[in-house]
């Protein structure tokens, strides 16, 4: 495992030198003082900035809300016992990366004392209310909107919103045949695919049941409303985190319309993809890349503020997040450790 977790790093590793390299071989006439100069600007306007943090920080207590709902049918649970396990996993999840993931689900099931398999299929539900509700404010953006049609780009924009309409459509006619039929449908995939590999199908199967545990979790209409409004609050925080912080600049080139900024967003996630644990990098070039291209910044301003967007929305969450973890005694990468050894322990075919 130790091994293939190299593997995967160095490859990362290289793509990213490789952007790296592209990106600033375009930038030969960088100014590294009118860089750090622009930087320094944004103390001049830090109440924009420390609001963009309060923000970031306001969307993590959405998601212990939604969380609680999850857990409604199964655990009375309160959002501030489920708010210190979410800022410990996401604080684990910017130090570690993906080997970090399933500490926040890990923490959860010790809390409320549930199963660990449990909570991460609540974790894996909550993806898809996440993907749903940001495509909802990002096809907003793009097809409402009228600021994001003065952007370059716009027609490529406009292509890649009706994908996400396809896509989210797929994954809700995905999640409704798996409600409804998800144990028939995992029957036929551990038969299908079990001559391809030993685990294959095994795999496969037991995602879609976890996936239809965490779905059982909506016990009714009114949850599922519930949880839809708080996935939409809670990525509206994230989008005027974005604003707040771009606006801290006092830049006019920064100062743009809120429906601009989901496409900003955009950029960064697809760059997230890329990461290398507690460095990042897809994402901050991404960001950065659209920043200068899509939002015409110059170089200098558009890597400040791209670094300052991925500092105050990503990793802003360490200093309270380590704080808590010391506060209960709590090792990050033994956690990691711990989580990753009860998912292989769960996916393991039984004897």
């Amino acid at each position: 495992m130790k091994k293939k977790r190299l593997l995967i790093y160095a490859i990362v590793l290289a793509v990213l030198l490789v952007l790296v390299y592209l990106q600033f071989r375009t930038w030969r006439g960088f100014d590294w003082a009118t860089f750090l100069g622009q930087t320094g600007q944004v103390f001049d306007h830090k109440l924009n900035l420390f609001a963009g943090v309060g923000l970031i920080y306001l969307a993590y207590g959405m998601r212990a809300i939604r969380w609680k709902i999850f857990l409604r049918p199964v655990r009375q649970a309160s959002v501030s016992s489920l708010l210190a396990p979410t800022i410990v996993g996401f604080t684990g999840l910017a130090l570690l990366g993906r080997p970090g993931e399933f500490i926040r689900p890990y923490l959860i099931a010790r809390k409320v004392d549930l199963s660990f398999s449990s909570q991460l299929a609540v974790w894996a539900v909550e993806r898809i209310f996440d993907i749903g509700s940001f495509a909802l404010l990002l096809i907003s953006a793009i097809f409402l909107a009228s600021a994001p049609r003065q952007l370059p780009y716009y027609d490529r924009f406009r292509i890649g919103g009706f994908a996400i309409i396809g896509l989210v459509t797929a994954l809700t006619v995905g999640a409704v045949v798996v409600y409804w039929q998800g144990e028939a449908l995992a029957d036929w995939v551990a038969r299908r695919f079990a001559h391809l590999a030993s685990n294959l199908g095994h795999l496969i199967a037991l995602r879609i049941r976890e996936f239809r545990s965490g779905l059982n979790t909506i016990h009714s209409f009114s949850s599922l409303l519930q949880l839809i409004a708080v996935s939409v609050v809670m990525w509206t925080m994230i989008a005027f985190a974005y604003w707040e912080v771009m606006l801290s600049y006092g830049a006019p080139v920064l100062q743009r319309p809120i429906s601009q900024i989901p496409l900003l967003m955009a950029s960064s996630m697809v760059g997230s993809l890329i990461q290398l644990p507690g460095v990042g990098g897809g994402s901050q070039l991404a960001t950065i890349s659209t920043l200068q291209h899509v939002f015409s910044a110059p170089h200098e301003l558009a890597a400040s503020c791209g670094i300052m967007l991925w500092l105050a929305t990503f990793l802003a969450v360490i200093p309270v997040g380590l704080a808590l973890a010391h506060f209960e005694r709590l090792s990050l990468r033994k956690l990691s450790q711990e989580s990753q050894q009860e998912e292989e322990n769960g996916a393991a075919i039984p004897s």
